[in-house]
């Protein structure tokens, strides 16, 4: 840029470019550099483009692929190839745990009792910065639930462990056997034990590390489903369960009648869609499956609305993956042991296939922005070190 150009206003155009550009930038001098690294210009940056996470086992030659897709008019074209953190692709029994502001997190498929490790990747910068979980709890009697997610205030980005009980021989035993959360705060580098405002002991948790993404983050909060067992007599009550990443408090949010005592062959779904949280529920409807989208507002008392119903019109196993910020629908398709990525039109009905094929059970999809987050990091390792 133009030694004519204020330094101040230097700043603010360098706010509106690409990630990739403020990377070369940061060579330029030592004063853009600095600035680049910041605490303060890593959290006021923000990027107007939309991106999608894609990760997939590609069948024609057998790779893992992780690409970024931009979410405009042409999607999916506009896709760019992601080198993913060493460990990931040396041991890919690592599932990604969940996403937030930009950074996308994972942990073992297979945990083992003891201590495991998570990761916590920023494909934009490429930074990779590896978490010691202690204390992991693996069996019949207790488990270990994990969540991430980024402080909104602070930017500071967090994995809160919980120990609970999911075996007892009745209700009044399990009240009296002790819950263990921890969090972990990746500017201090350290494991914290949380004492008050635990999640009752009555509730299980939905988690399992075999799949991506058993939680999500809408607004500084991250959810997982849960079960409340103080009814499982008479038949299971699913809610939800909410930890804010800033306050660091646990609360409860109960689900419609409809979602909170279902059939035992129906399945949910959590995603997150132009930053809400949204459950896709489904049923068989005259020899087809059907799916019902709603969404929770916001607000102290949490509410849900039905947003819409859709069905592909086919007897395949099908699985909602991701929606785009035109509305559209990325559905999985599968056929045997394959799979396929369709776009979905809700309005029109249509069904546009991808040509993005894969393995059964490897896909996985999500919203993300580019940030710099981890740049300013000294723990965090680069992804091309040594490369």
């Amino acid at each position: 840029m133009s030694d004519n150009i204020p330094f101040e206003l230097q700043v603010e155009i360098m706010k509106r470019l690409p990630v990739k550009s403020l990377i070369q930038f940061r060579t330029v001098s030592k004063a853009w550099k600095s600035m680049i690294d910041s605490s303060v210009f890593v959290a006021d940056y923000r990027t107007q483009a939309k991106h999608i996470f894609l990760r997939y086992d590609d069948i024609t030659d057998l790779s893992l692929r992780y690409v970024s897709v931009v979410d405009d008019d042409t999607f999916p074209r506009n896709r760019v190839f992601l080198t993913p953190p060493r460990l990931v692709t040396e041991r890919e029994y690592f599932r990604i745990l969940g996403y937030s502001h930009g950074l996308f997190c994972f942990y073992p498929g297979s945990p083992v009792t003891g201590r495991g490790k998570a990761l916590i990747w920023n494909p934009s910068v490429r930074k990779t910065v590896e978490v010691v979980v202690p204390n992991v709890a693996v069996g019949e009697t207790y488990e270990t639930v994990v969540g991430f997610g980024v402080c909104r205030v602070t930017n500071d980005p967090k994995i809160v462990k919980i120990t609970h009980v999911v075996s007892w021989e009745d209700i009044e035993s399990a009240r009296c056997i002790p819950w263990e959360v921890e969090v972990f705060t990746l500017s201090t580098g350290a494991w914290r034990r949380l004492g008050g405002n635990l999640p009752r002991k009555l509730v299980r948790f939905q988690f399992n590390t075999a799949f991506d993404c058993c939680s999500v983050v809408v607004d500084g909060v991250i959810y997982w489903f849960a079960t409340d067992r103080n009814t499982m007599n008479g038949g299971s009550c699913h809610l939800l369960i909410s930890f804010d990443i800033t306050s660091e408090q646990f609360g409860e949010v109960n689900l419609p009648n409809r979602l909170a005592h279902p059939p035992p062959e129906r399945w949910f779904i959590l995603l997150k869609p132009r930053e809400s949280l949204v459950v896709v529920d489904n049923e068989w409807e005259d020899d087809r499956r059907v799916y019902d989208v709603w969404m929770m507002e916001g607000g102290v008392s949490k509410s849900f609305t039905k947003l819409s119903t859709f069905s592909c019109q086919t007897d395949d196993y099908v699985t909602p993956m991701v929606f785009r910020k035109s509305g559209e629908h990325i559905i999985e398709i599968v056929d045997d042991q394959y799979a396929h990525l369709v776009a979905y039109k809700p309005r029109s009905k249509q069904i546009d296939d991808l040509g993005i094929e894969g393995w059964f059970g490897t896909f996985f999809m999500h919203p993300y922005i580019e940030t710099l987050s981890l740049l300013d990091q000294p723990t965090a390792r680069s992804d091309s070190d040594g490369d």
